[in-house]
């Protein structure tokens, strides 16, 4: 498990701790790199295909506007293997993305973070991370789920084992429905949110919250502060290089990811100091480098 153990909080210290931590992961495309057990086969949800590159889940901990990367862990797949089906060499990990997402938040619980909630899509919201979440590590979380998880409406469906579909259910507008998620011992809070897409579609996000004081609007709102882990994933590849890296070996592959993250940390930091996004303090960093190179070659031709 990467830490970031080394970096230097100390900037941070007088931010309020109304917190949330974020987990995600995100694919960053290398189809020219060869392949290794890092720089490999990784499928994409976003694009519906399996593409070749890195692939990295994170953490971040996430306070008012101020996002910081705590724990963070490559995909190894060092396991060769043929698939019958295709007949083809393929690589597997040795352990599942859930079992690393429940790694990061051990070190976040080592490191002594204080938040509240954990913020996940639903690629991790399976009953042994709720469970971990709210048994092991005595948290709160706020889980998308697919709409063809199964609940029931009481303790005693539960106990009778008449469960339904969450996309079934007959929803009255902004009010959490109290269920009993299948393959779970407490009670969570249900909401659906009906939104637009891009063209103009209907789309419908339902989730679940262990925290059943929360109002509908308010776990709404706290599962928004999610999307910070999007921006983070723009920032690490439009900023701070992840991609752009000569490397060749799994070692120093590993090393830029590392420091493409500490990158973002340091952005971040100036950003609390200027108040000035990312790709500002970028565009200045570059401006001061060609001033400086400017000046140089004046110089030389003096």
């Amino acid at each position: 498990m990467r830490r970031l153990n080394n970096v230097d909080y100390r900037g941070f210290i007088g931010i309020p701790r109304t917190l949330q931590s974020g987990t995600s992961d995100t694919i960053e495309e290398k189809p020219y790199t060869d392949e290794n057990e890092i720089i490999t086969w990784h499928f994409d949800h976003c694009q519906g295909r399996t593409v070749k590159g890195v692939n990295i889940l994170n953490c971040l901990y996430h306070a008012q506007d101020v996002s910081i990367p705590v724990a963070y862990e490559i995909v190894h797949k060092p396991i060769l293997y043929c698939d019958l089906k295709s007949r083809k060499e393929k690589r597997k990990s040795e352990v599942t993305k859930n079992e690393l997402m429940r790694a990061m938040l051990v070190v976040c619980r080592q490191n002594q973070l204080v938040y509240k909630y954990v913020l996940t899509d639903s690629w991790f919201a399976s009953n042994e991370n709720m469970r971990f979440i709210k048994k092991e590590l005595d948290k709160e979380f706020i889980m998308a789920i697919k709409d063809n998880r199964t609940v029931a409406l009481s303790l005693e469906d539960k106990l009778s084992g008449r469960f339904v579909r969450v996309d079934s259910l007959i929803w009255e507008q902004n009010e959490p429905c109290l269920v009993y998620v299948k393959g779970l011992d407490f009670p969570v809070l249900l909401i659906r949110e009906v939104f637009k897409n891009k063209d103009d579609s209907e789309g419908i996000l339902y989730l679940v919250c262990s925290d059943t004081d929360l109002s509908y609007d308010r776990i709404a709102a706290i599962y928004k502060k999610r999307w910070k882990v999007e921006l983070f994933h723009k920032s690490i590849k439009s900023n701070a290089s992840l991609s752009k890296s000569p490397t060749k070996t799994v070692r120093t592959q590993s090393n830029h990811f590392f420091a493409a993250i500490y990158a973002f940390f340091k952005l971040e930091s100036f950003n609390i100091k200027h108040q000035l996004s990312h790709f500002a303090l970028k565009n200045k960093l570059y401006l001061k480098a060609l001033q400086a190179s400017f000046s140089a070659l004046q110089s030389f031709r003096a």
